[in-house]
């Protein structure tokens, strides 16, 4: 038992490049002991549950961690097991949190207040550390299951508990703009901040919070009670997603940014007071970040440096150019080194 405790505690202060991403691994565990370790990390980072496996040898596992503040999200990579947390468990240590479940891979089936609900891969759910519970991660073919995992303190989300209980052990709709950004964070959010500052992370921290809010809102018809600047949070993360979604639309400026959220271009402008940027700074940085990406991929040589500048939004490639040399102080081809076809500047 001490030297698999003392390998968790080793590979639990391992970093991914210093960053604020924790990585463990039951790889150099014994197999003999890697559930219990598996269950001891899991009592540390999230709560205590109970572990079952019918072939405890076989047992692999990876996680991968990060703690913002108001939250933490966690990534698992496992082989068929099933946890349990019990009234008993409940008793010893309830950390009054929320669990958003993205499943990523295998289905998983879950229950939870007086609910069974089998969760396909894409399907979010929410749980509660405050009541039983059970995930059963299953596969016929013993493959691994992945999924993340938001852990929200009850006190982050502006919502009355007796309502938040409606959403308990349920698949929870996702084909809304909230649902839909809440996924796509979900999904790569460890990637995202794997090598962020501290005021970088606090406002991740702040997105994740205000999205999972603003979900959670929603599928209880209670948008009126999250505060003003929830809902700018995530105006502005619906709008930063339509952007990288329309870069390549020359038509794609305030005007059409505000029409399809229906709000007014005021209202736009003035959600965006918070930023550095403007709302067409914004566009014209993020469209010259992929033109640089394209310059500089060696898979991209084929295309001219006037294909590129018409992919990603500009009219003409005289208007790349000018604002190249503006952003980077080189023109186009200057990043290419001079090779390959540099069409028209």
């Amino acid at each position: 038992m001490v030297e698999w405790l003392a390998h968790y505690l080793c590979v639990a202060l391992t970093t991914e490049h210093g960053g604020p991403v924790v990585s463990l691994s039951t790889d150099a565990v014994p197999a003999r002991d890697r559930l219990d370790w598996w269950r001891c990390m899991m009592e540390s980072d999230v709560m205590p549950v109970e572990l079952r496996n019918e072939h405890t040898s076989d047992f692999a596992g990876k996680a991968r961690m990060a703690e913002l503040p108001g939250m933490r999200v966690a990534e698992f990579s496992l082989t068929p097991l099933t946890a349990t947390r019990t009234p008993t468990q409940i008793r010893r240590l309830d950390p009054e949190q929320y669990l958003l479940i993205l499943v990523q891979g295998s289905p998983i089936q879950l229950e939870q207040s007086r609910s069974t609900v089998h969760l396909t891969s894409g399907s979010l759910a929410l749980c509660s550390t405050s009541y039983p519970m059970a995930a059963d991660f299953f596969s016929r073919d013993h493959r691994r299951h992945r999924v993340a995992l938001m852990v929200l303190p009850r006190t982050s989300l502006p919502l009355p508990g007796d309502r938040m209980n409606r959403l308990l052990g349920a698949s929870l709709a996702t084909r809304s703009p909230a649902g839909w950004l809440l996924g796509q964070f979900l999904s790569g959010f460890l990637s995202s901040v794997s090598h962020g500052g501290p005021a970088e992370l606090r406002r991740t921290g702040a997105i994740g919070v205000d999205l999972a809010a603003a979900y959670l809102a929603g599928l209880l018809d209670a948008d009126d009670l999250l505060p003003v600047e929830t809902r700018e949070q995530v105006l502005l993360a619906r709008v930063d997603a339509f952007i990288d979604h329309n870069l390549a639309d020359p038509e794609l400026d305030p005007a059409a940014i505000a029409a399809h959220h229906h709000i007014s271009v005021r209202t736009l402008h003035q959600v965006f007071r918070s930023r550095p940027e403007t709302v067409g700074a914004t566009i014209r940085r993020r469209r010259l970040e992929r033109c640089r990406a394209d310059l500089t991929d060696p898979s991209q040589r084929h295309r001219t440096i006037g294909a590129i500048a018409l992919r990603w939004g500009f009219r003409h490639p005289a208007d790349l150019s000018r604002a190249f040399r503006s952003a980077y102080g080189v023109p186009p081809s200057k990043l290419r080194g001079g090779g390959g076809q540099t069409g028209s500047e």
